[in-house]
């Protein structure tokens, strides 16, 4: 088994969001994937395997510290992005198939990007009273620049307050702790002349029940573009950028194609590959 450290969504080399893969997983059971996500520290892990579908490239497994993912976004990416690197070869030129619990999800090559096509939303509905309260209470949001809150969950159960200005977005002040299984996104529009259209925020509670923030999120962003393209409030593409509160500088395409799907996409890099696990051998 080999561990290769990957940075995903940055602008530029250790500006994203760090990813511990795991190649030659086969022989680790859920309580060792688990054990290790935790101790690596990174909002996800994940575990190459061999696909059990005949229509898919390789299969993956996904960790958060407190548990496993049926889908998340920047450890899709990374993790094709690792195979890719060790040679892994698509059935398909330019698009790789990935196996994972939420199913297939379509990933494409294009230069020096990958993007992801978004998976449908498990739940897409308003935010109750008592959710809305609660979301803008842990998040420290102004009420006042609330324009919207949606479930938009596609694998974690995220919800999205939608604010004014990327000004209140970058204003909120979270609380340290919250249960856990909490997952609030923020985004809100940046100003005329910005370099991207929308900035981003991202909140999870990990298995010690700190809310945490994290640098860059694929599944959030996936999320709120499906909702986005789909009530029209955005049209053919657009950027957001995600992290600047936590030190990093992410940059997140997304793109609805002429086929209605909509694909999520950024840049990868290795930062360190093949190191040995040594205390599974």
């Amino acid at each position: 088994m080999q561990l290769d450290l990957v940075d995903v969504f940055g602008s530029k080399p250790f500006a994203g969001n760090p990813l511990g893969v795991v190649r030659g997983a086969e022989g680790l059971g859920s309580k060792q994937m688990l054990e290790l996500t935790q101790w690596l520290g990174f909002s996800e892990t994940t575990f190459l395997l061999p696909p059990t579908r005949l229509d898919a490239d390789y299969r993956v497994r996904i960790f958060y510290p407190a548990g496993e993912l049926p889908f998340a976004g920047h450890p899709t990416l990374g993790s094709c992005h690792a195979w890719l690197r060790q040679g892994g070869r698509p059935s398909q030129a330019g698009l790789i198939v990935q196996e994972c619990g939420a199913g297939l999800i379509e990933i494409r090559q294009d230069h020096d990007m990958l993007a992801f096509a978004a998976p449908p939303l498990i739940r897409h509905e308003p935010l109750s009273g008592t959710e809305l309260r609660y979301a803008i209470e842990v998040c420290g949001v102004d009420p006042d620049a609330v324009i919207e809150a949606q479930h938009i969950g596609n694998g974690p159960k995220w919800q999205m307050l939608r604010l004014r200005s990327a000004k209140d977005v970058l204003a909120a002040n979270p609380v340290a702790k919250a249960p856990v299984g909490t997952d609030i996104g923020l985004a809100g529009p940046c100003g005329e002349g910005a370099i991207t259209d929308w900035e981003v925020r991202a909140f999870f509670s990990n298995a010690e029940g700190r809310f945490v923030e994290d640098p860059v999120t694929g599944s959030f962003n996936a999320g709120f573009a499906v909702h986005l393209f789909e009530n029209g409030l955005a049209k053919d593409r657009y950027l957001a950028a995600q992290g600047r509160k936590t030190g990093a500088d992410g940059i997140v395409h997304c793109t609805l194609s002429d086929d209605g799907k909509i694909w999520i996409g950024g840049k990868c890099q290795i930062i360190s590959s093949g190191g040995a696990l040594l205390v599974f051998d």
